[in-house]
């Protein structure tokens, strides 16, 4: 493989005149994108952009996003995902450290970039509409020259470095090469029944900064030469309307989507019989969620398991082979351990999952993995490398921070991230498994469990709740006594009307620390 988007260009060349992206009513051919993305890259060329250079890509999941992305690919750049909900302060350090040259954005997010474009490399902003200080876009592609080939890249170079911080600390830019992201994008395509089909329908639903959307869904869709339709934020009833409408086949989403999904009051008013496979990634999916959506659409829910740093995905549940609990089993290529804080191999549960009568303490460890879906490493963070690499076996070993166990059918199951276990007393609480007991009780829309500082015990349990019904502190807590040991009950219950989310659908649990910390 020379270049990432060597794939399109052989879906082009198969059948020019299959819709590649479909937008509010507009099909857009194959051929057509293939136009623009060769018009993206000459217009880079002419502005003197070089392999290897950065664009900042500061837009929602719009098709000027897909051109840009595999018009700097075809460039030899490397695509810089912002998320447009960020504001001039927190793009400063992404332009700033990647050393982006060139930022495509919305005209209303012009004026960010402005603010900070003197503390960065940025040379040329293109704006999605008029805005001063920046080149349309449209503009750009209309009077730009035609690349005919594309800059070859080896495996190992650099074709994205998106940027994580989970849910504190200073984002750390990560190296995905073309290997990483076009080897993660073909294994996760197996994982749907008989591959991706050119007829296949791909709901992009899921932002296109997150490495979640842009592998799994937008780059193996385009890989495959199937259609994908972008869609450029979430609303459970617009989606559920777009893919009845538009017989969407292949969904990939987060737990919080399909929470939203059950919970409309007209959920079946829309048939979706249309999707043969839909999947949850980006954080643990609760039993209670997956049960819910197959009774209400009459269609199985999968989980897997990814993170930023491995591009995404690393484990999968799919059709014929799945365990609900369960991220799944590591993609083929992949290997995964379970280890303790020496790296030593924590034996496997006979069959998961683990029942909620039998105590995790001695079961779980660091889920660490390696593949050539594994990041190259963090941007000029070598302190950082050598914290999260082992070299053992022969391998190079990634840690995840995700603590966790398997069984021996090789299914593994992650119980919590390890900053977010909570030591009350002495003992270990995992937030997981309380939130997944709580979920079962049916005056609980939403829930995320915390640990919050205190005196005696060192931390303790405190549950932040959405109430679906009529309930009380009182009644969760004892629901709660009746089911699990006593040290594991929160002793706080907030009821909120809404969780804080990542626009990928992540519980920013700091904010639910910090709110408790200011009571």
């Amino acid at each position: 493989m020379t270049n990432l988007i060597s794939d399109v260009r052989s879906a082009v060349a198969e059948d020019g005149e299959r819709t590649a992206l479909s937008y509010d009513g507009t099909d857009s051919s194959y051929e057509a994108f293939w136009g623009q993305v060769r018009r993206f890259s000459g217009a880079l060329q002419e502005r003197g952009f070089e392999p290897g250079d950065r664009v900042g890509l500061y837009l929602p999941n719009l098709p000027q996003y897909v051109i840009g992305f595999f018009g700097t690919l075809h460039a030899g750049g490397v695509v810089v995902p912002l998320n447009p909900q960020y504001k001039a302060r927190e793009i400063e350090h992404l332009l700033a450290d990647s050393e982006t040259s060139v930022v495509v954005t919305l005209a209303d997010l012009v004026g960010y970039v402005d603010a900070v474009v003197e503390e960065t490399s940025v040379e040329h902003v293109f704006s999605v509409g008029e805005a001063d200080g920046a080149e349309t876009l449209d503009a750009v592609l209309a009077n730009a020259p035609v690349a005919d080939e594309y800059v070859e890249r080896g495996d190992d170079d650099v074709a994205v470095q998106p940027y994580t911080s989970g849910t504190t600390g200073t984002p750390k830019g990560v190296l995905l090469t073309h290997e990483n992201l076009g080897w993660d994008a073909r294994a996760a395509a197996k994982l749907i029944p008989d591959g991706i089909a050119e007829d296949d329908r791909f709901l992009g639903v899921l932002p296109l900064f997150h490495i979640y959307g842009m592998t799994i869904t937008m780059i193996a869709t385009l890989f495959e030469g199937a259609s994908y339709y972008p869609v450029p934020e979430w609303d459970a009833d617009t989606v559920c309307s777009i893919i009845d409408r538009e017989q969407i086949t292949v969904m990939h989403g987060v737990p919080a989507m399909f929470n939203d999904m059950i919970g409309l009051e007209d959920s079946d008013a829309y048939d979706l019989s249309s999707l043969r496979f839909v999947n949850s990634g980006g954080s643990g999916l609760p039993i209670e969620v997956l049960e819910g959506f197959e009774a209400t659409f009459e269609c199985e829910l999968y989980e897997g398991y990814g993170l930023t740093e491995t591009s995404p995905v690393t484990h999968a549940n799919s059709p014929g082979n799945r365990r609900p609990g369960s991220i799944g089993q590591p993609l083929e290529g992949v290997s995964a351990r379970i280890v303790d804080s020496s790296f030593e191999d924590i034996d496997p549960v006979t069959k998961g999952p683990v029942g909620d009568d039998q105590e995790l303490d001695g079961l779980t460890g660091e889920l660490v993995v390696s593949g050539p879906n594994v990041m190259k490493g963090y941007a000029g963070l070598p302190d950082a490398n050598e914290a999260v690499f082992t070299e053992a076996d022969g391998k190079r070993w990634f840690h995840t921070g995700d603590i966790g166990y398997y069984d021996e059918d090789g299914f593994f199951y992650v119980v919590d991230r390890e900053k977010h276990m909570i030591n009350t007393a002495g003992y270990n609480v995992y937030p997981r498994e309380l939130e997944e007991l709580l979920f079962e009780h049916e005056a609980v829309a939403d829930v995320a469990v915390v640990g919050i500082d205190d005196e005696r015990r060192g931390e303790t349990v405190a549950a932040f709740v959405v109430p679906s019904g009529d309930v009380t502190e009182d009644e969760l807590q004892s629901f709660c006594l009746d089911r699990l040991a006593e040290y594991k009950h929160p002793r706080t219950v907030e009821f909120v009307e809404e969780l804080p989310r990542t626009t990928t659908g992540k519980v920013q649990k700091f904010e639910l620390k910090e709110h408790s910390s200011t009571e």
